[in-house]
């Protein structure tokens, strides 16, 4: 690996992308120590520290932005929710179904529609964090000289440009840079919550020779069950697919052999952030509306068997969805037709469609159960714990990063390879 990344500084245009990512991916950990105007900051996190599970979980999210209300307090989450409702719209709306089908004009429109979605949720959720932090839950009154609503305007257009910002930056990092900006600006944020969870959890039980222990052991899970994690993000269930020999001019053409590659977690990392969003959405909701019973169905929803649940049937459903998504049988059995091949004793046409839907559900279904149990399991050892390393390094956090590390990896590989050097995967 270190020969790789070498090579990978070999090349200029790679070396400028590489760089490029990190500066930007730099900015934005500036940007979450970054208050809002005439914040109270001492105040304010010492009233946060005593917050719902639903504030720490999204607070997670945000790379510790949100406990400091910074300027980036809303994270990419609007981003990521615009990005799931115009997911579903494709299936209920015929015009955003048919912008999905016409290549890169329709993916423009898409895009457009979803920024200007993400600003929208931006302002519903800074009007919500707004009212939360001046209600007596928290009690932080704004240290300004102007006037209340002024003040208010601009805590609210700080905190929606904040969120343009950080669209911004991660259209840029997938433009620009090496992998995707919007999963590596999620990656950052999980990541630079470790230090400190470590620090908790050498701490926790007053004994430091026992809360080393306890660290190093939790360290050694993570470490045995990521080989794991990479051997289902990578494996594939191959379809065999002959095609048939035919004359063309003079030319004996076909008569070869290869296979269709189905992945087993086909989805990668876009369940678990799509649950996380939705589960954690009510706690945005709680927020704008300060409502008690809304809060407390809220914080049930961010720990506890609700949310175990949910986040089991959510990240199953979407590993479905989105694979469907993904991956059209019809048309791959209708490509394979018109190529002249098919898969050994499968009738062509919709019988290979059927078959080809049945193995991916198949396929689908250990895959979604095995990044769902991934995520649940470190969730319950927490709740019952408290230790912080756990939640940093829990199920959703790991398989996260390693989902986006994966793919980073991947689309680097296959920038080295254009320059004739060896990738990461040998």
């Amino acid at each position: 690996m270190l020969t790789s990344i070498i090579d990978a500084f070999k090349v200029p245009e790679l070396r400028k992308k590489i760089l490029f990512t990190l500066g930007i991916l730099a900015l934005y950990r500036f940007g979450a120590y970054v208050p809002v105007p005439g914040i109270p900051f001492k105040e304010f996190s010492d009233a946060f520290a005593a917050s719902g599970a639903s504030m720490t979980m999204l607070d997670l999210f945000t790379g510790g932005a949100l406990s400091n209300f910074s300027v980036f307090s809303l994270g990419i989450m609007p981003y990521i929710t615009a990005s799931i409702i115009m997911q579903l719209m494709q299936g209920v709306i015929p015009a955003v179904g048919r912008w999905a089908k016409e290549g890169e004009t329709g993916r423009r429109k898409i895009t457009q529609v979803t920024r200007f979605l993400t600003l929208g949720l931006g302002l519903i959720n800074a009007v919500g964090y707004l009212f939360l932090f001046k209600s007596s839950a928290y009690g932080v009154v704004f240290t300004s000289e102007v006037p209340e609503i002024l003040t208010d305007i601009i805590v609210v257009f700080t905190l929606v440009a904040g969120t343009a910002f950080i669209m911004w930056m991660g259209e840029l990092i997938t433009q620009r840079g090496i992998g995707n900006g919007m999963s590596l600006i999620i990656f950052v944020s999980i990541v630079s919550r470790v230090p400190a969870a470590i620090f908790s959890s050498v701490n926790l039980t007053g004994d430091t020779g026992m809360g080393i222990a306890v660290t190093l052991l939790i360290v050694l899970v993570v470490l045995l069950c990521i080989p794991a994690i990479i051997f289902v993000e990578r494996a594939q269930r191959r379809i065999p697919v002959n095609y048939a020999k035919r004359v063309q001019g003079r030319k004996m053409m076909g008569g070869q052999s290869t296979y269709i590659p189905l992945k087993v977690n086909a989805a990668g990392v876009i369940p678990i952030i799509f649950a996380s969003c939705l589960i954690y959405f009510p706690a945005q909701i709680a927020a704008l509306f300060n409502i008690g019973w809304l809060t407390a169905a809220a914080d049930a929803m961010s720990t506890g068997w609700i949310n175990w649940l949910l986040t089991l049937a959510l990240i199953v459903f979407f590993a479905y969805f989105y694979t469907s998504m993904v991956f059209n049988p019809e048309e791959t059995s209708d490509n394979l037709r018109k190529q002249g091949g098919f898969i050994p004793g499968v009738r062509p046409g919709s019988a290979t469609t059927q078959y080809i839907k049945n193995v991916i559900n198949r396929v689908t279904l250990p895959g979604g159960l095995f990044i769902a149990l991934i995520a649940v399991v470190p969730s319950i050892l927490f709740y019952f714990t408290g230790n912080q390393l756990i939640q940093a390094f829990g199920g959703t956090s790991i398989l996260i990063m390693i989902g986006v590390a994966l793919d980073t990896m991947s689309k680097l590989e296959s920038q080295l390879k254009m320059y004739n050097y060896d990738g990461f995967f040998k």
